[in-house]
């Protein structure tokens, strides 16, 4: 493997793969592709669907007459949870590098599903005191850490069962699943609150929007159950045996590729929270538009989306990750300003919508191409650890605070500025994407 930075040794058996037409994929590898894809969507509903109805858990969990505390305290909870996703990604990522990717994955699920069910149907701050925040604060942090390893699992388990040609465009279906999960969760809040006024859903609609959350991750449970596990995991443990200790392995063997880790996810992590889960909540908060149209903005962009990011994947088996990730990251530096200055009191749907359909744009380039980028960057014995470990600490650093930041940058009359937060991270990101060797095309090791 060269050491060089943008370059990529080929084989003619390499070459002759990624000229032409893409190898198709195989019924098993688009059974593997939908259960990894279908876990992940209910996984990320139940993870983001706390963001999307912040504003009422406020008022259900805390006491405090100031709603603008109340929400930074809730928005708290929200980054407590990211506390747990590096444990969750150092430990279950392990678990699945021992023990393959599909018993990580249905562990997961399990956690995020009963966590999620403790949520809806735990009482409020008026029914239990100081206990109903003890126990949203303990459903957070198991949430946090079933996300931890969430992430290094399904993308491993995507990347491993695709052709290497296709990895991209497998990899891709990774955050298309974290977007859609987005997407259920807002269309949730949107459907609950059409069954009755804003009362109805401040009283009960949010905890049918986690309880259905939950039976869907159960359901889900049966598709992870269904499928096997991968070619490169089974012959792995054939050659190898069980990995005994893949953090530590990560940790002391791998660590720039643990790094690059961490650059390749940074901006794109941020932006998940600033631009699409927080991104609803914040136009309520500057334009005081209903949260019920508010939600309806984001479920168009993030749809759109959808459409988008898979082709996005097979753009990056095409021409490359890197070239797709440097475009995201001076598009989003560009953009951090007007998706801020232009949001204003006043301002229709159709305008707000048309706002964060081009932020959702531009992040298909991350969520393209990142998950294939990062999987491709360790070998199969601890390539879920090397990915999950990483990628929790960048999204906890980046992702966790960037909805409280906002927040609490509002509350204190410098919402104006938080673009060049946003802006500086990216062109950051931009400096990692150009510097970083290209790993389409390689063999996974």
């Amino acid at each position: 493997m060269s050491d060089v930075p943008g370059t990529t040794p080929f084989t003619s058996e390499q070459t002759n793969e990624n000229v032409g037409a893409a190898t198709a994929l195989t019924a098993h590898q688009k059974k593997a592709v939908v259960a990894a894809t279908l876990g992940t969507i209910v996984e990320y509903t139940d993870w983001v669907i706390y963001a999307t109805f912040a504003s009422i858990l406020a008022k259900e969990y805390f006491s405090s007459g100031d709603s603008l505390t109340a929400l930074l305290s809730v928005f708290a909870v929200f980054a407590v949870g990211f506390v747990m996703r590096p444990v969750g990604g150092a430990i279950l990522g392990a678990f699945a590098d021992r023990h393959g990717r599909k018993a990580g994955l249905t562990l997961s699920i399990l956690l995020m599903s009963a966590a999620s069910l403790i949520i809806g149907l735990c009482p409020g701050y008026a029914v239990i005191g100081p206990a109903a925040p003890v126990i949203l604060v303990f459903a957070r942090l198991v949430q946090g850490f079933s996300a931890g390893g969430e992430f290094g699992s399904a993308s491993t388990f995507l990347v491993e069962s695709a052709p290497s040609d296709r990895r991209g465009f497998a990899g891709s279906w990774q955050w298309f699943a974290i977007n859609a999960g987005t997407l259920v969760s807002f269309v949730l809040g949107y459907i609950l609150s059409q069954f009755g006024n804003d009362s109805g859903l401040t009283d009960w609609g949010w905890r049918v929007a986690f309880i259905v959350a939950a039976i869907l991750g159960l359901i889900t449970l049966w598709i992870r159950l269904s499928v096997s596990e991968t070619e490169v995991f089974k012959k792995r443990v054939a050659v190898e045996g069980v990995q005994k200790s893949p953090m530590m392995d990560v940790l002391l063997k791998h660590p720039k590729d643990a790094l690059r880790v961490v650059g390749i996810a940074m901006s794109g992590n941020l932006l998940n929270y600033v631009w699409m889960v927080s991104y609803p909540s914040y136009i309520h908060l500057v334009t005081k538009m209903p949260i019920v149209d508010t939600l309806l903005v984001g479920s168009v962009s993030v749809t759109i989306s959808l459409f988008i990011i898979p082709f996005v994947g097979m753009l990056s088996d095409r021409i490359g990750r890197r070239p797709v990730l440097i475009t995201f990251a001076i598009a989003s530096a560009i953009w951090a300003w007007p998706s801020f200055a232009l949001l204003v009191p006043g301002i229709t749907w159709f305008q707000a919508t048309a706002l964060m359909t081009v932020s959702m744009i531009i992040m298909t380039g991350f969520a393209g191409a990142a998950a294939a980028m990062m999987a491709e960057q360790f070998p199969a014995r601890i390539r879920a650890t090397g990915v999950a470990l990483p990628y929790a600490i960048s999204v906890t650093l980046f992702g966790g605070t960037a909805p409280y930041i906002m927040t609490a940058m509002n509350g204190w009359g410098y919402g104006d500025f938080i673009w060049i937060y946003v802006a500086a991270i990216c062109v950051v990101a931009a400096i990692v994407y150009a510097r970083l060797p290209e790993t389409n095309g390689r063999p996974l090791r």
